[in-house]
């Protein structure tokens, strides 16, 4: 079997519905947000500068300096990881720079079960949802941004739903 990747905005579900496909498909799984900085260190990630940047200018400098190292994270993991649940974190699959979205792409490009888990087709609704559901306003941007919409394979909307019938509609189309 080839690795399930688990995409979307911050508070769609993407960790329990990635424990619940493990434990139904005996994968192990590989959260992105947990192995993520013996990644970045590759790069010379500063945790420091980081910190500094976000005290200084707020999350957005933050998030900006992160996204290189996040694109590095995804290309690296996909290399190493056959046969997972993948769960990224909401900013791994999302990149404004086209050419850090190209790496992406192109390391995503041969796995067939990439799947953004979002609330509803309305993107509005999805967003209001969201936020709510995180109390991060700045999720709307993950929601909207077409990044996670391009990488997708499928889209599972999730709005009303339990996990276990989230999962299954996963499993369905795998």
């Amino acid at each position: 079997m080839s690795n399930i990747i688990l995409i979307g905005p911050i508070s769609t579900g993407k960790s329990t519905i990635a424990e619940l496909l493990s434990r139904e498909t005996r994968l192990p799984k590989c959260s992105l947000d947990d192995i993520r900085f013996k990644y970045y260190e590759e790069l010379g990630y500063d945790h420091d500068h980081a910190l500094k940047l976000q005290e200084k200018h707020g999350f957005w400098e933050k998030y900006k300096y992160w996204k290189p190292f996040e694109a590095h994270l995804v290309v690296r993991v996909l290399e190493e990881y056959r046969d997972h649940i993948i769960d990224f974190g909401a900013g791994h699959s999302v990149y404004e720079d086209p050419e850090l979205f190209g790496k992406v792409e192109k390391a995503m490009l041969n796995e067939p079960f990439v799947f953004l888990l979002i609330p509803s087709q309305d993107r509005e609704k999805s967003a209001q949802i969201l936020c709510e559901r995180s109390g991060l306003d700045f999720n709307r941007h993950f929601v909207d941004h077409e990044s996670n919409y391009k990488l997708a394979k499928q889209i599972v909307y999730t709005e009303d739903r339990e996990p276990e019938e989230t999962m299954k509609e996963i499993l369905s189309q795998i």
